[in-house]
Parts: C-alpha cells; structure tokens; sequence
C-alpha cells in the first residue's frame, strides 16, 4: 500500500474488519449536474463501473481496536498522590489560593446506547473514505451529502470521526456548486468538534485542495502516509518551478501541520491507540509525578569515593537551586513522562507552520486514565512551542481529559527570529488556553522556571514542583543586570528573589514539592 494508490475499500479493510455502511441519503439531482455539463453523467457512470463505489466517498461505522496492552507491573503505576509532601517548617499549602478557585471540570460526554462498544479494546468509530478512482476522489454535490450525512450519525450517536482523505479537490464539473461543499464540510466538522468528539484524518497520496483544507488540516489529529502528496495546491496548478518536496506528508509534518508519518501496516495500530486515548473523559485532576532524584556523580570529589545515596534535601541557597536546576544529571521531561505513562502518544506542530522539539505534547496513559501532556525540555520555548502547548490544551479541554504540564525552561526564545513569530502573541495564547480551560490542569516544576516563559504553562493554584526547581521572576543573572548589579552580586540575588520551592511554598505560589514514590 505504501507503494501505489489504493481504493476505499482496500484503505477500510486495513483499518478495519467490522465495517458497515450507511445509506446514501435519498437526494434528486439534475441531469448532468447543476451546470448540466455535457458528459457528466456518463463520466460519473464509467467511474462507477470502474471503482465499484455510486461517489468519490464511502461512509459507514467500524469498529476499530487490537486487543488492549497488558496492565503495568503494580510498582509501575504506584500513585503518585502518596509521592507528594511540603516543608515541615511551612504551612499547609495544599488549598488552592482563594483568589483562584479551580474552574468548572469540562461535562464528559453522554453515552448514547443506540451503538455497541465492540470488543474490548476496541472503539467504534464513523469511517469516511475517499475513492480516488472515482472522479480523482473530488468533492460534488453527492459527496457533501453523504459526509454532512455521516457527521450527523457521528454526533446522534456520540462517534469519533476517522477520514481517509484522497482527494483532488472539487469537482470542475460542477463549478460553484462544487466549490461551496467546503463550507457544508466546514460546519459539520466545527458541529462535530463542539459536540467534544474527536476527529482523526489519514493522507493519503493525493491530498489536496478543499480535501485538505477541510477534513484533513481540520482533523484534531493529522496522520499521513509516507511520501503521500499533500498541499492546498494540486500537481496541475503550482507554480513551474514549485519545490515538489514542499507538497509532501513529510514536509507538512516539518512545518506543523501534520503530527505523524505512519505507514500503512502500522495505521489500525495507531489509530486504535488514539481512538482509546481521544475517547475516555475524566473529571479527576491529574496527580503530580513523583520527584525523579538526580543521580549523583560517580565519585565524590574530594575523596574520589562514591557518594552517599541518602535523599538530598531541599536547596539551601537560591543559588544552589539554580545549580540544582540547571544540572546536566537531572531527569528531564523524557524521563518523568515515560515514568508517569503506560503508553504515550505525541502530537506535532502549532498548525500554524512550525514545530518546538523543546515542548513535547500528547495524549497518554495513567493509572487506566487518559492524562493530555505539555512539556518543556529544559531549552528555551520557541512561538511555536506555546502554540503547540495551547492546540493540546484546548484539545484536551473540549474532550473532557485532564492535563498534566511539566514547566523546565530558561525562558522564552528572546532572538530576532522569535520576535519575527511571534513570542508575545504565542505566550499570549497559551496564558488563555489555561486560564479558560474547564478540564483540570496539573503542573510540575521539574527543572528551570524563567518567568512568563514558564509561567505560562503553569496552572493557577494548582502547580508544584520537585526539589531540584526554582521558580523566579527571571534567572538570576538577568534580574541582576536589570537591577544594575555586578555580576559578583548574582548569587546574593538569588536568595533575595525567594525562588527555591520551600520559598515558593511559603509565598503561596505552589501548593507543594514532590517526593520520591516510595521504595522507588
């Protein structure tokens, strides 16, 4: 499959042995078309005869899935609610501050029972195909019925949305007409999309045109095929001298609008471990990880001896929590994820033409709960980073799943480059992102907190951090060269700007710091 183009029905039997399709609704329509183009309904009709399919998509409900995973060994899903402890010298600062109630979880869908669930495992789903073969998969009058059609039996029945787009576009044959479908195509999946069901779209070679602008870039979740075409402007109306590598599943992934390459023997797989992540809502915050200790030197220094293993304690010195933090040994995001979650799966790109490989987002599995994700790497966050961090929590949000962030960051990119896409306005977004969200937001200080840079990813009332943290206005070299000191006073500033966790505590700006799992 990853070396032609295949039908519908090839692209549903890969997904899927369990697929049933829905009526065509019962429409007129005029001879030839509503331009009553000459030939068009023998062109129709030898498409037809060709492919087997009455038009260029085939709609209908599948069950999709592969047995579940195994569950984790017992120590591996300890909970991390036992892992959380505060300074014995401050005040219990587990209540949320008064002035940031928590907000309103998101409703989590209704079941409708007019579905089976299917096997264990697996999900049920709307499958919608394109056939290529039928008019090169254009969109026509026929084709915006039968999707508008299946979107609604998605929402009657409270079905994610799976497409497998392969289209050229819209049909010349019958002009504005045509063209307009994109609109219905619009308001279905926006209708879908408030309703907080997911929607899921496979490239297939082609996508183009008002396909991809619509089922495809506007799917929650954007998969491809390797090498598949992909762009707004189909192979016969680009510029000469286009780049073809511009028009590709790979360059769409590098420019943020598609999350992931998956070949085609790997497509039930992965989209069964989204449609399991996608689809199970949660009104129950996520817990704050466990604190991953630093591991420690080899040696000790001045006796070449190996250190003691004793837990270290909480930072003496601002200075020494910057150290902690910045300290090459210390776990970084990676490690806290894959301690936290069974399984992960990531989304990619701010959809908006760039990626941050210094801000991992995704969906993942905790404890038998879907926990959404947004982590900074401990580098400073490019624009398209925030945008990413604020596309899963709005995601997360309207599915009705809990998010965990995880704030480890200098601050934000401050280079000419990032000026030029939009630093302010990123940062902006994402500070809305949380603060509107209604589904529980948890965050971990698990490393450097710069300023609104990590501020931004932080959840008002609802933030800890781990021991090897600080938390402050701006490092501690800047604040002193704002405040016009010498660089010899760097350290002093750092004690005066309170930013160690127990100080955080005390100021009330976390709630707690985090502990090792115990025995771990």
């Amino acid at each position: 499959m990853t070396d032609r183009r295949f039908s519908a029905r090839e692209a549903i039997a890969f997904l899927t042995d369990d697929f049933t399709r829905l009526p065509a609704p019962p429409e007129e329509y005029a001879p030839d078309g509503p331009l009553a183009w000459q030939g068009y309904d023998t062109a129709r009709a030898r498409a037809a005869e060709r492919t087997g399919e009455e038009e260029s998509v085939v709609c209908g409900v599948a069950t999709i899935g592969t047995p579940p995973p195994p569950s984790p060994p017992a120590q591996a899903t300890a909970s991390a609610h036992a892992a959380v402890s505060t300074p014995a010298s401050a005040p219990d600062p587990l209540p949320a501050p008064a002035a940031a109630p928590p907000p309103a979880p998101a409703p989590a869908p209704a079941a409708v029972p007019a579905e089976p669930a299917g096997p264990a495992g697996a999900v049920r789903a709307v499958l919608i195909a394109f056939e290529f073969g039928f008019l090169g998969g254009s969109l026509g009058e026929r084709t915006g019925d039968r999707l508008e059609s299946a979107y609604r039996y998605a929402r009657e029945h409270r079905l994610p949305v799976v497409s497998l787009v392969a289209t050229g576009g819209s049909r010349m044959q019958e002009g504005m007409r045509a063209l307009t479908q994109l609109q219905r195509v619009a308001r279905q999946s926006a209708l879908t999309r408030a309703a907080g069901l997911p929607q899921i779209a496979v490239l297939r070679d082609p996508t183009t045109g008002g396909g991809w602008a619509t089922l495809g870039a506007g799917a929650d979740v954007v998969l491809a095929l390797p090498a598949a075409q992909v762009g707004f402007a189909g192979s016969r109306v680009r510029p000469p001298d286009a780049d073809p590598a511009a028009y590709t599943a790979e360059a769409q992934r590098d420019a943020g609008a598609v999350d992931a390459i998956v070949a085609a023997e790997h497509l039930r797989e992965t989209l069964t471990r989204w449609l399991r992540l996608l689809t199970a809502p949660s009104t129950t915050p996520a817990p704050p990880p466990p604190h991953l200790p630093t591991p420690p030197p080899a040696t000790t220094p001045a006796t070449g001896a190996p250190p003691p293993s004793a837990p270290r304690p909480l930072p003496a010195t601002g200075w020494e929590a910057v150290e902690r933090a910045r300290s090459p040994r210390r776990p970084r995001a990676d490690a806290y994820l894959d301690a936290y979650f069974t399984h992960r799966t990531a989304i990619s790109g701010d959809r908006a033409g760039g990626t941050d490989p210094g801000m991992l987002c995704g969906f993942g599995e905790h404890e038998g709960r879907t926990i959404a994700y947004a982590a900074q790497c401990g580098t400073a966050t490019r624009p398209a980073g925030y945008r990413t961090a604020a596309r899963l929590i709005r995601l997360a949000d309207r599915l009705g799943i809990p998010v965990l962030t995880l704030v480890d960051t200098p601050g934000a990119a401050n280079d000419a480059e990032a000026e030029r896409q939009g630093t302010g306005a990123a940062i902006a977004d994402l500070f809305t992102a949380v603060a509107t969200a209604r589904t529980p937001v948890t965050t971990l200080v698990i490393g450097e907190g710069g300023s609104g840079g990590a501020l931004a990813l932080a959840a008002p009332g609802n933030t800890w951090a781990t021991p090897d943290s600080y938390f402050s206005v701006i490092a501690p070299e800047p604040a002193a060269a704002i405040l016009k000191r010498p660089e010899s006073q760097v350290r002093a500033t750092a004690d005066e700007l309170r930013i160690r966790p127990q100080d955080l505590v005390d100021l009330g700006v976390i709630r707690g710091i985090t502990s090792p799992v115990a025995g771990g």
